[in-house]
């Protein structure tokens, strides 16, 4: 869960996103990003059925801090939020503990804008996109255009956790 903090900016959440997928890919772990419908953005793992709470929370606790060490201006993991700077991005990897809501994909959002939690392409999220993008009035023919981005997510078997960190290893 990429979360701004007041002054922070949605190309800053994708410069955070992008980083994330940099060290997703690096490991070989498929990540699928969606707007939160709001101002954030969510990038969802998918695990095997069986699979504990904690290994998924320990996984993007790793990613987390990764990117939040490298990029310190930008990103936090800091929970205490008077002790977060404006202008960052939470990058919230206590999100995936068992008892937290997330926007499911494609529900419509109490927002200024009408908007909708929408899975993106990763190029999508290379090409810089506001969330003012994905509304209510825009989703229909975003579906009949690019289909299902979340049928993946839905399909996949799931990650090998214990791979991916080993290939973090080296």
């Amino acid at each position: 869960d990429l979360d701004p903090q007041p002054g922070a900016t949605f190309p800053q959440i994708l410069d955070v996103a992008r980083w994330v997928h940099e060290i997703l890919e690096r490991v070989q772990v498929r990540g699928y990003p969606k707007t939160s419908g709001a101002e954030g953005l969510h990038i969802f793992i998918p695990l095997p059925p069986g699979t504990p709470y904690e290994a998924g929370m320990l996984f993007c606790q790793i990613v987390a801090t990764m990117v939040a060490t490298r990029h310190p201006k930008v990103a936090t993991v800091e929970r205490m939020v008077n002790r977060r700077k404006d202008g960052t991005i939470y990058v919230d990897y206590l999100q995936n503990i068992q008892g937290k809501t997330l926007a499911c994909a494609y529900s419509a959002r109490a927002s200024a804008f009408a908007g909708v939690s929408t899975p993106l392409t990763w190029d999508e999220v290379y090409d810089a996109p506001m969330p003012q993008d994905f509304t209510i009035a825009t989703i229909g023919a975003r579906l009949a255009k690019a289909g299902d981005l979340w049928a993946g997510l839905r399909q996949s078997a799931g990650v090998d956790l214990l791979a991916a960190i080993d290939r973090l290893k080296t």
